[in-house]
Formats: structure tokens, sequence, C-alpha cells
């Protein structure tokens, strides 16, 4: 037996299921006499009748009900799996890399927001410290945080970092009465370190005359999460990202250590991906979305810090000679 024809068996179907052969042929897009001419062959390859005639009626045979049966469920099923499938493609699946600290503090308060205006998104969040490789990894969008230059790479500044030295308010207090001046203060301190952030203290203290010979990292923390907290708990003086902290400088549970120290303002998180990315209706909706919220909060935070009396800082990173312990633009494993 030759092979089934899924033309024919299509025209069979839809005869059958709308009762005659003008509603089918409207149905598929093809003309009358071309579907009565599919059914002949198909009756021709089986060997039977498949309809017959009454009063101008068509009528499926008994062979013709049995083929009926089988056909319509078979194209019902790939109908409903056409439709699954244009469903999914129609659905926005996007995958966006994040630095855990980031993505746990500032990204997932707002993505309800996002998602909110824009339903019926697949969304899915990496937060891993490593810089996607887009050759090997299925990643839309990395929002990273660094200095730029990601050389081949569509790269767009969103968010700004706010550095200062902060700590909680009980803690400050009891440096207080060991120093009169915020120098003083700090030397007498224990100071949390952020290993991977770009301002770090070695930079932060030499620019401020604030080395002493018993200056000490005695706590040191991958995660800005962790020595932010450390910090809160009254750990010690961190000096870290206000852009994270911002829950808790609002609140009060941490504090600046003096508004005498300038706060350093600098492009710290950015859109990424590769250029043939960056044109995709996906990338541009959420990207579009991130300028907004950064803008937002950076506006925000620029009031809230000098409503504290802090004075900011424009910066584009660190700039100091034989830095090499501060991270490059190149560098993996950021973070913030």
């Amino acid at each position: 037996m030759r092979e089934l024809n899924l033309n024919s068996m299509s025209c069979f179907e839809a005869v059958a299921r709308l009762g005659g052969v003008s509603r089918a042929a409207e149905e598929l897009g093809i003309s009358p006499s071309a579907v009565s001419q599919k059914i002949r062959k198909l009756e021709q390859q089986f060997g039977v009748k498949l309809f017959r005639r009454e009063r101008q009626r068509l009528l499926l045979t008994l062979d013709g009900e049995r083929l009926f049966q089988t056909t319509t469920q078979a194209f019902r099923m790939m109908r409903d799996v056409h439709s699954a499938i244009v469903r999914q493609r129609e659905n926005r699946h996007f995958i966006l890399r994040v630095s855990p600290s980031f993505g746990v503090r500032w990204l997932g308060p707002r993505l309800t927001r996002f998602l909110d205006a824009n339903p019926g998104w697949d969304l899915r969040v990496d937060a891993t410290p490593d810089f996607s490789d887009f050759e090997t990894e299925v990643v839309d969008l990395d929002l990273r945080y660094g200095a730029g230059g990601w050389a081949g790479l569509h790269e767009e500044p969103v968010l700004h970092d706010f550095v200062l030295p902060i700590c909680a308010p009980g803690y400050l207090e009891t440096l207080r009465e060991k120093a009169d001046d915020p120098v003083g203060q700090l030397r007498a301190a224990r100071l949390i370190d952020s290993v991977k952030t770009h301002y770090r203290w070695d930079f932060w203290l030499a620019r401020h005359g604030a080395m002493g010979e018993r200056m000490a990292y005695p706590l040191r923390f991958d995660r800005s999460s962790m020595a932010l907290q450390v910090a809160r708990d009254g750990g010690g003086v961190v000096l870290e990202s206000a852009t994270l902290a911002a829950p808790e400088l609002e609140r009060g549970t941490l504090v600046p250590l003096s508004p005498g120290f300038e706060v350093i303002r600098f492009p710290a998180y950015w859109l990424v991906c590769p250029p043939r990315h960056a044109s995709r209706r996906i990338v541009r909706i959420f990207s579009d979305w991130m300028r907004e919220e950064g803008a937002a909060h950076d506006a925000r935070m620029a009031g809230f810090l000098e409503g504290l009396g802090c004075s900011i800082r424009d910066e584009s990173g660190p700039q100091i000679p034989g830095a090499e312990h501060l991270r490059g633009p190149g560098d993996r494993g950021a973070d913030q």
C-alpha cells in the first residue's frame, strides 16, 4: 500500500467533520473541486467508498466512519500540539545572569513590578559571581558589576554605585567614645573587607590619609550581603555599596561613619550581551525597564545621602597605581 497522503487525509477529515465539500474547501483555503479530487484519490487508494450521497448530503460509509474516528482524533492532537508550540514561542523566555548580592538585595525586590508590567514572561535569573560565556552558555543578558570594557560585547551602564564607610549606630557610638575625629575612629575600628568590590579599604584609606600601622582587616567576605549583615550586627565598619545597603540606611540600622567622608559614585552595573542580542525585542524591553529603574534609584539615593549631609564625588572607577587587588574590567567573579 502506498504511503498515505496527508493533504488527502486532511481534506477527508474536514469534509466528514463539517458535512460538506464547500465548507471543507473554505476552511482549507482551496477550491471545492480540489477537495473532491483529493477524496476520489483517497477512495481509490483504499479501494472503498468513504462517502455516500443521500438527498444532496454526504454521509460517511461504514469504512469512512472508521477512518474518520481515527483521523479526526489524530488531527485534533496535531492542532493541539501546534497551538501549544505557538503559545510557547510567543511566551517571552528570558534568561538573565546577575551577581548574587545584587540579585537578592536590589533586583529581587523590584522584579514583581517588572512582571506586573510584562505579564506572560518566562523569566529565569541565574545569580552567580561568574560572567556569562555567551558563546557556550544560553544566556540572553548579563547585569554585571564592573568598570566596563568587555571586549566584543555590547555594554551599557544602567546603575551607579555609591560607596562609603558604614556601620551600625551602636558601633559608631562606641567609636566616638574612643576618638573625636573620624580618622581616629577608623583607626580604632574593626574593618570589614568586601574582597570583590571595586573600592576596597587600602585605596580608600590611603586616599583619606587614614593609613596606620595597625590598620588591618580581621573580617573578609566575598559576598557583599554577608559583609553588610555583619556590619548591621555591630561587627565593625564596612566600605560598601549604599546601592545594596539602601534598606538598612533608610531604616537607620546602618549609618555613614561620617558625613565628612565623600561618597564615591561611579557607574557600576552594566547591561552586557553580544551585539546580536541587543536587538532582540525581549532584551530591549528588559533594558528599557532597567534604565528607568536605575535612573530612579540613582536620583533617590543621591538625594537621600545628600540629605544626611554627605557630599558625592563622581568617578569612573578606582584610579590608583599598583592596585592589582582591585577588580578590573576583565576580571570574573564579581559579587556585587
